[in-house]
């Protein structure tokens, strides 16, 4: 746990901040987990209530006991019909290639999930744009890798997506730039008292591995 940050703390949950590469959950050809380092640190171990991709990094919740899990469960199940003043946000930056156009919006393009297509919205804001382009997005639904399906589809891969992303691109900038990490980023976690009982209000600064893309513009 000495290279996971600790955001936020109280009774009921701790907020992490947590670095590309590690696995939330353990599985097959699955060695360290978050969640298996959080039990060597933690006694009982914090239990997890939603994901981020093992190549995402930033913010994570993580409950305390089982009746925070079941709150916290529930918080983000229903943030998708949730009424503004009691809607859950969940942040992101990300560099990608080219940007959308206009260069705010929404992108609601179904994603099909285990065979069934599901509905998904995805708000962005392009912050910077040039030939690699600085987005803040924020989830209306969260589906497996929905961010990075959304982007790929529109034309603007993020940058380091060996899965959705640029092939071509990706190796011309692993060896120009030295891109070795997925360009995605859970920059801020907000949720409202009304819904947990307390105010949280969390964010995550880029990690380094942006930097040389960042001075770019």
């Amino acid at each position: 746990m000495k290279n996971i940050a600790v955001l936020f703390e109280n009774a009921q949950c701790i907020v992490l901040n947590k670095p590309a590469g590690l696995a939330v959950q353990g599985g097959e050809r699955v060695g360290t987990s978050l969640d298996s380092l959080l039990a060597a640190e933690y006694s009982p171990r914090p239990l997890l209530v939603h994901r981020l991709d093992k190549d995402t990094s930033g913010i994570i919740l993580v409950a305390k006991n089982k009746a925070a899990a079941a709150l916290f469960s529930g918080i983000f199940t229903r943030r998708e019909n949730a009424a503004p003043a009691l809607h859950v946000r969940k942040q992101y930056m990300v560099l990608c290639a080219g940007c959308p156009e206009p260069p705010s919006g929404t992108i609601e393009t179904d994603l099909e999930i285990r065979g069934t297509k599901r509905k998904a919205r995805t708000g962005y804001r392009c912050v910077r744009a040039g030939e690699f382009s600085c987005l803040e997005l924020e989830l209306g639904t969260g589906r497996m890798h929905q961010i990075r399906r959304h982007l790929a589809s529109e034309g603007h891969p993020i940058l380091g997506d060996d899965k959705y992303g640029d092939f071509v691109l990706n190796r011309k900038l692993r060896k120009e730039r030295d891109l070795k990490k997925l360009l995605l980023h859970s920059s801020r976690l907000v949720i409202p008292e009304e819904l947990c009982g307390f105010p949280l209000d969390v964010s995550a600064s880029l990690p380094e591995y942006f930097q040389p893309f960042l001075t770019a513009f």
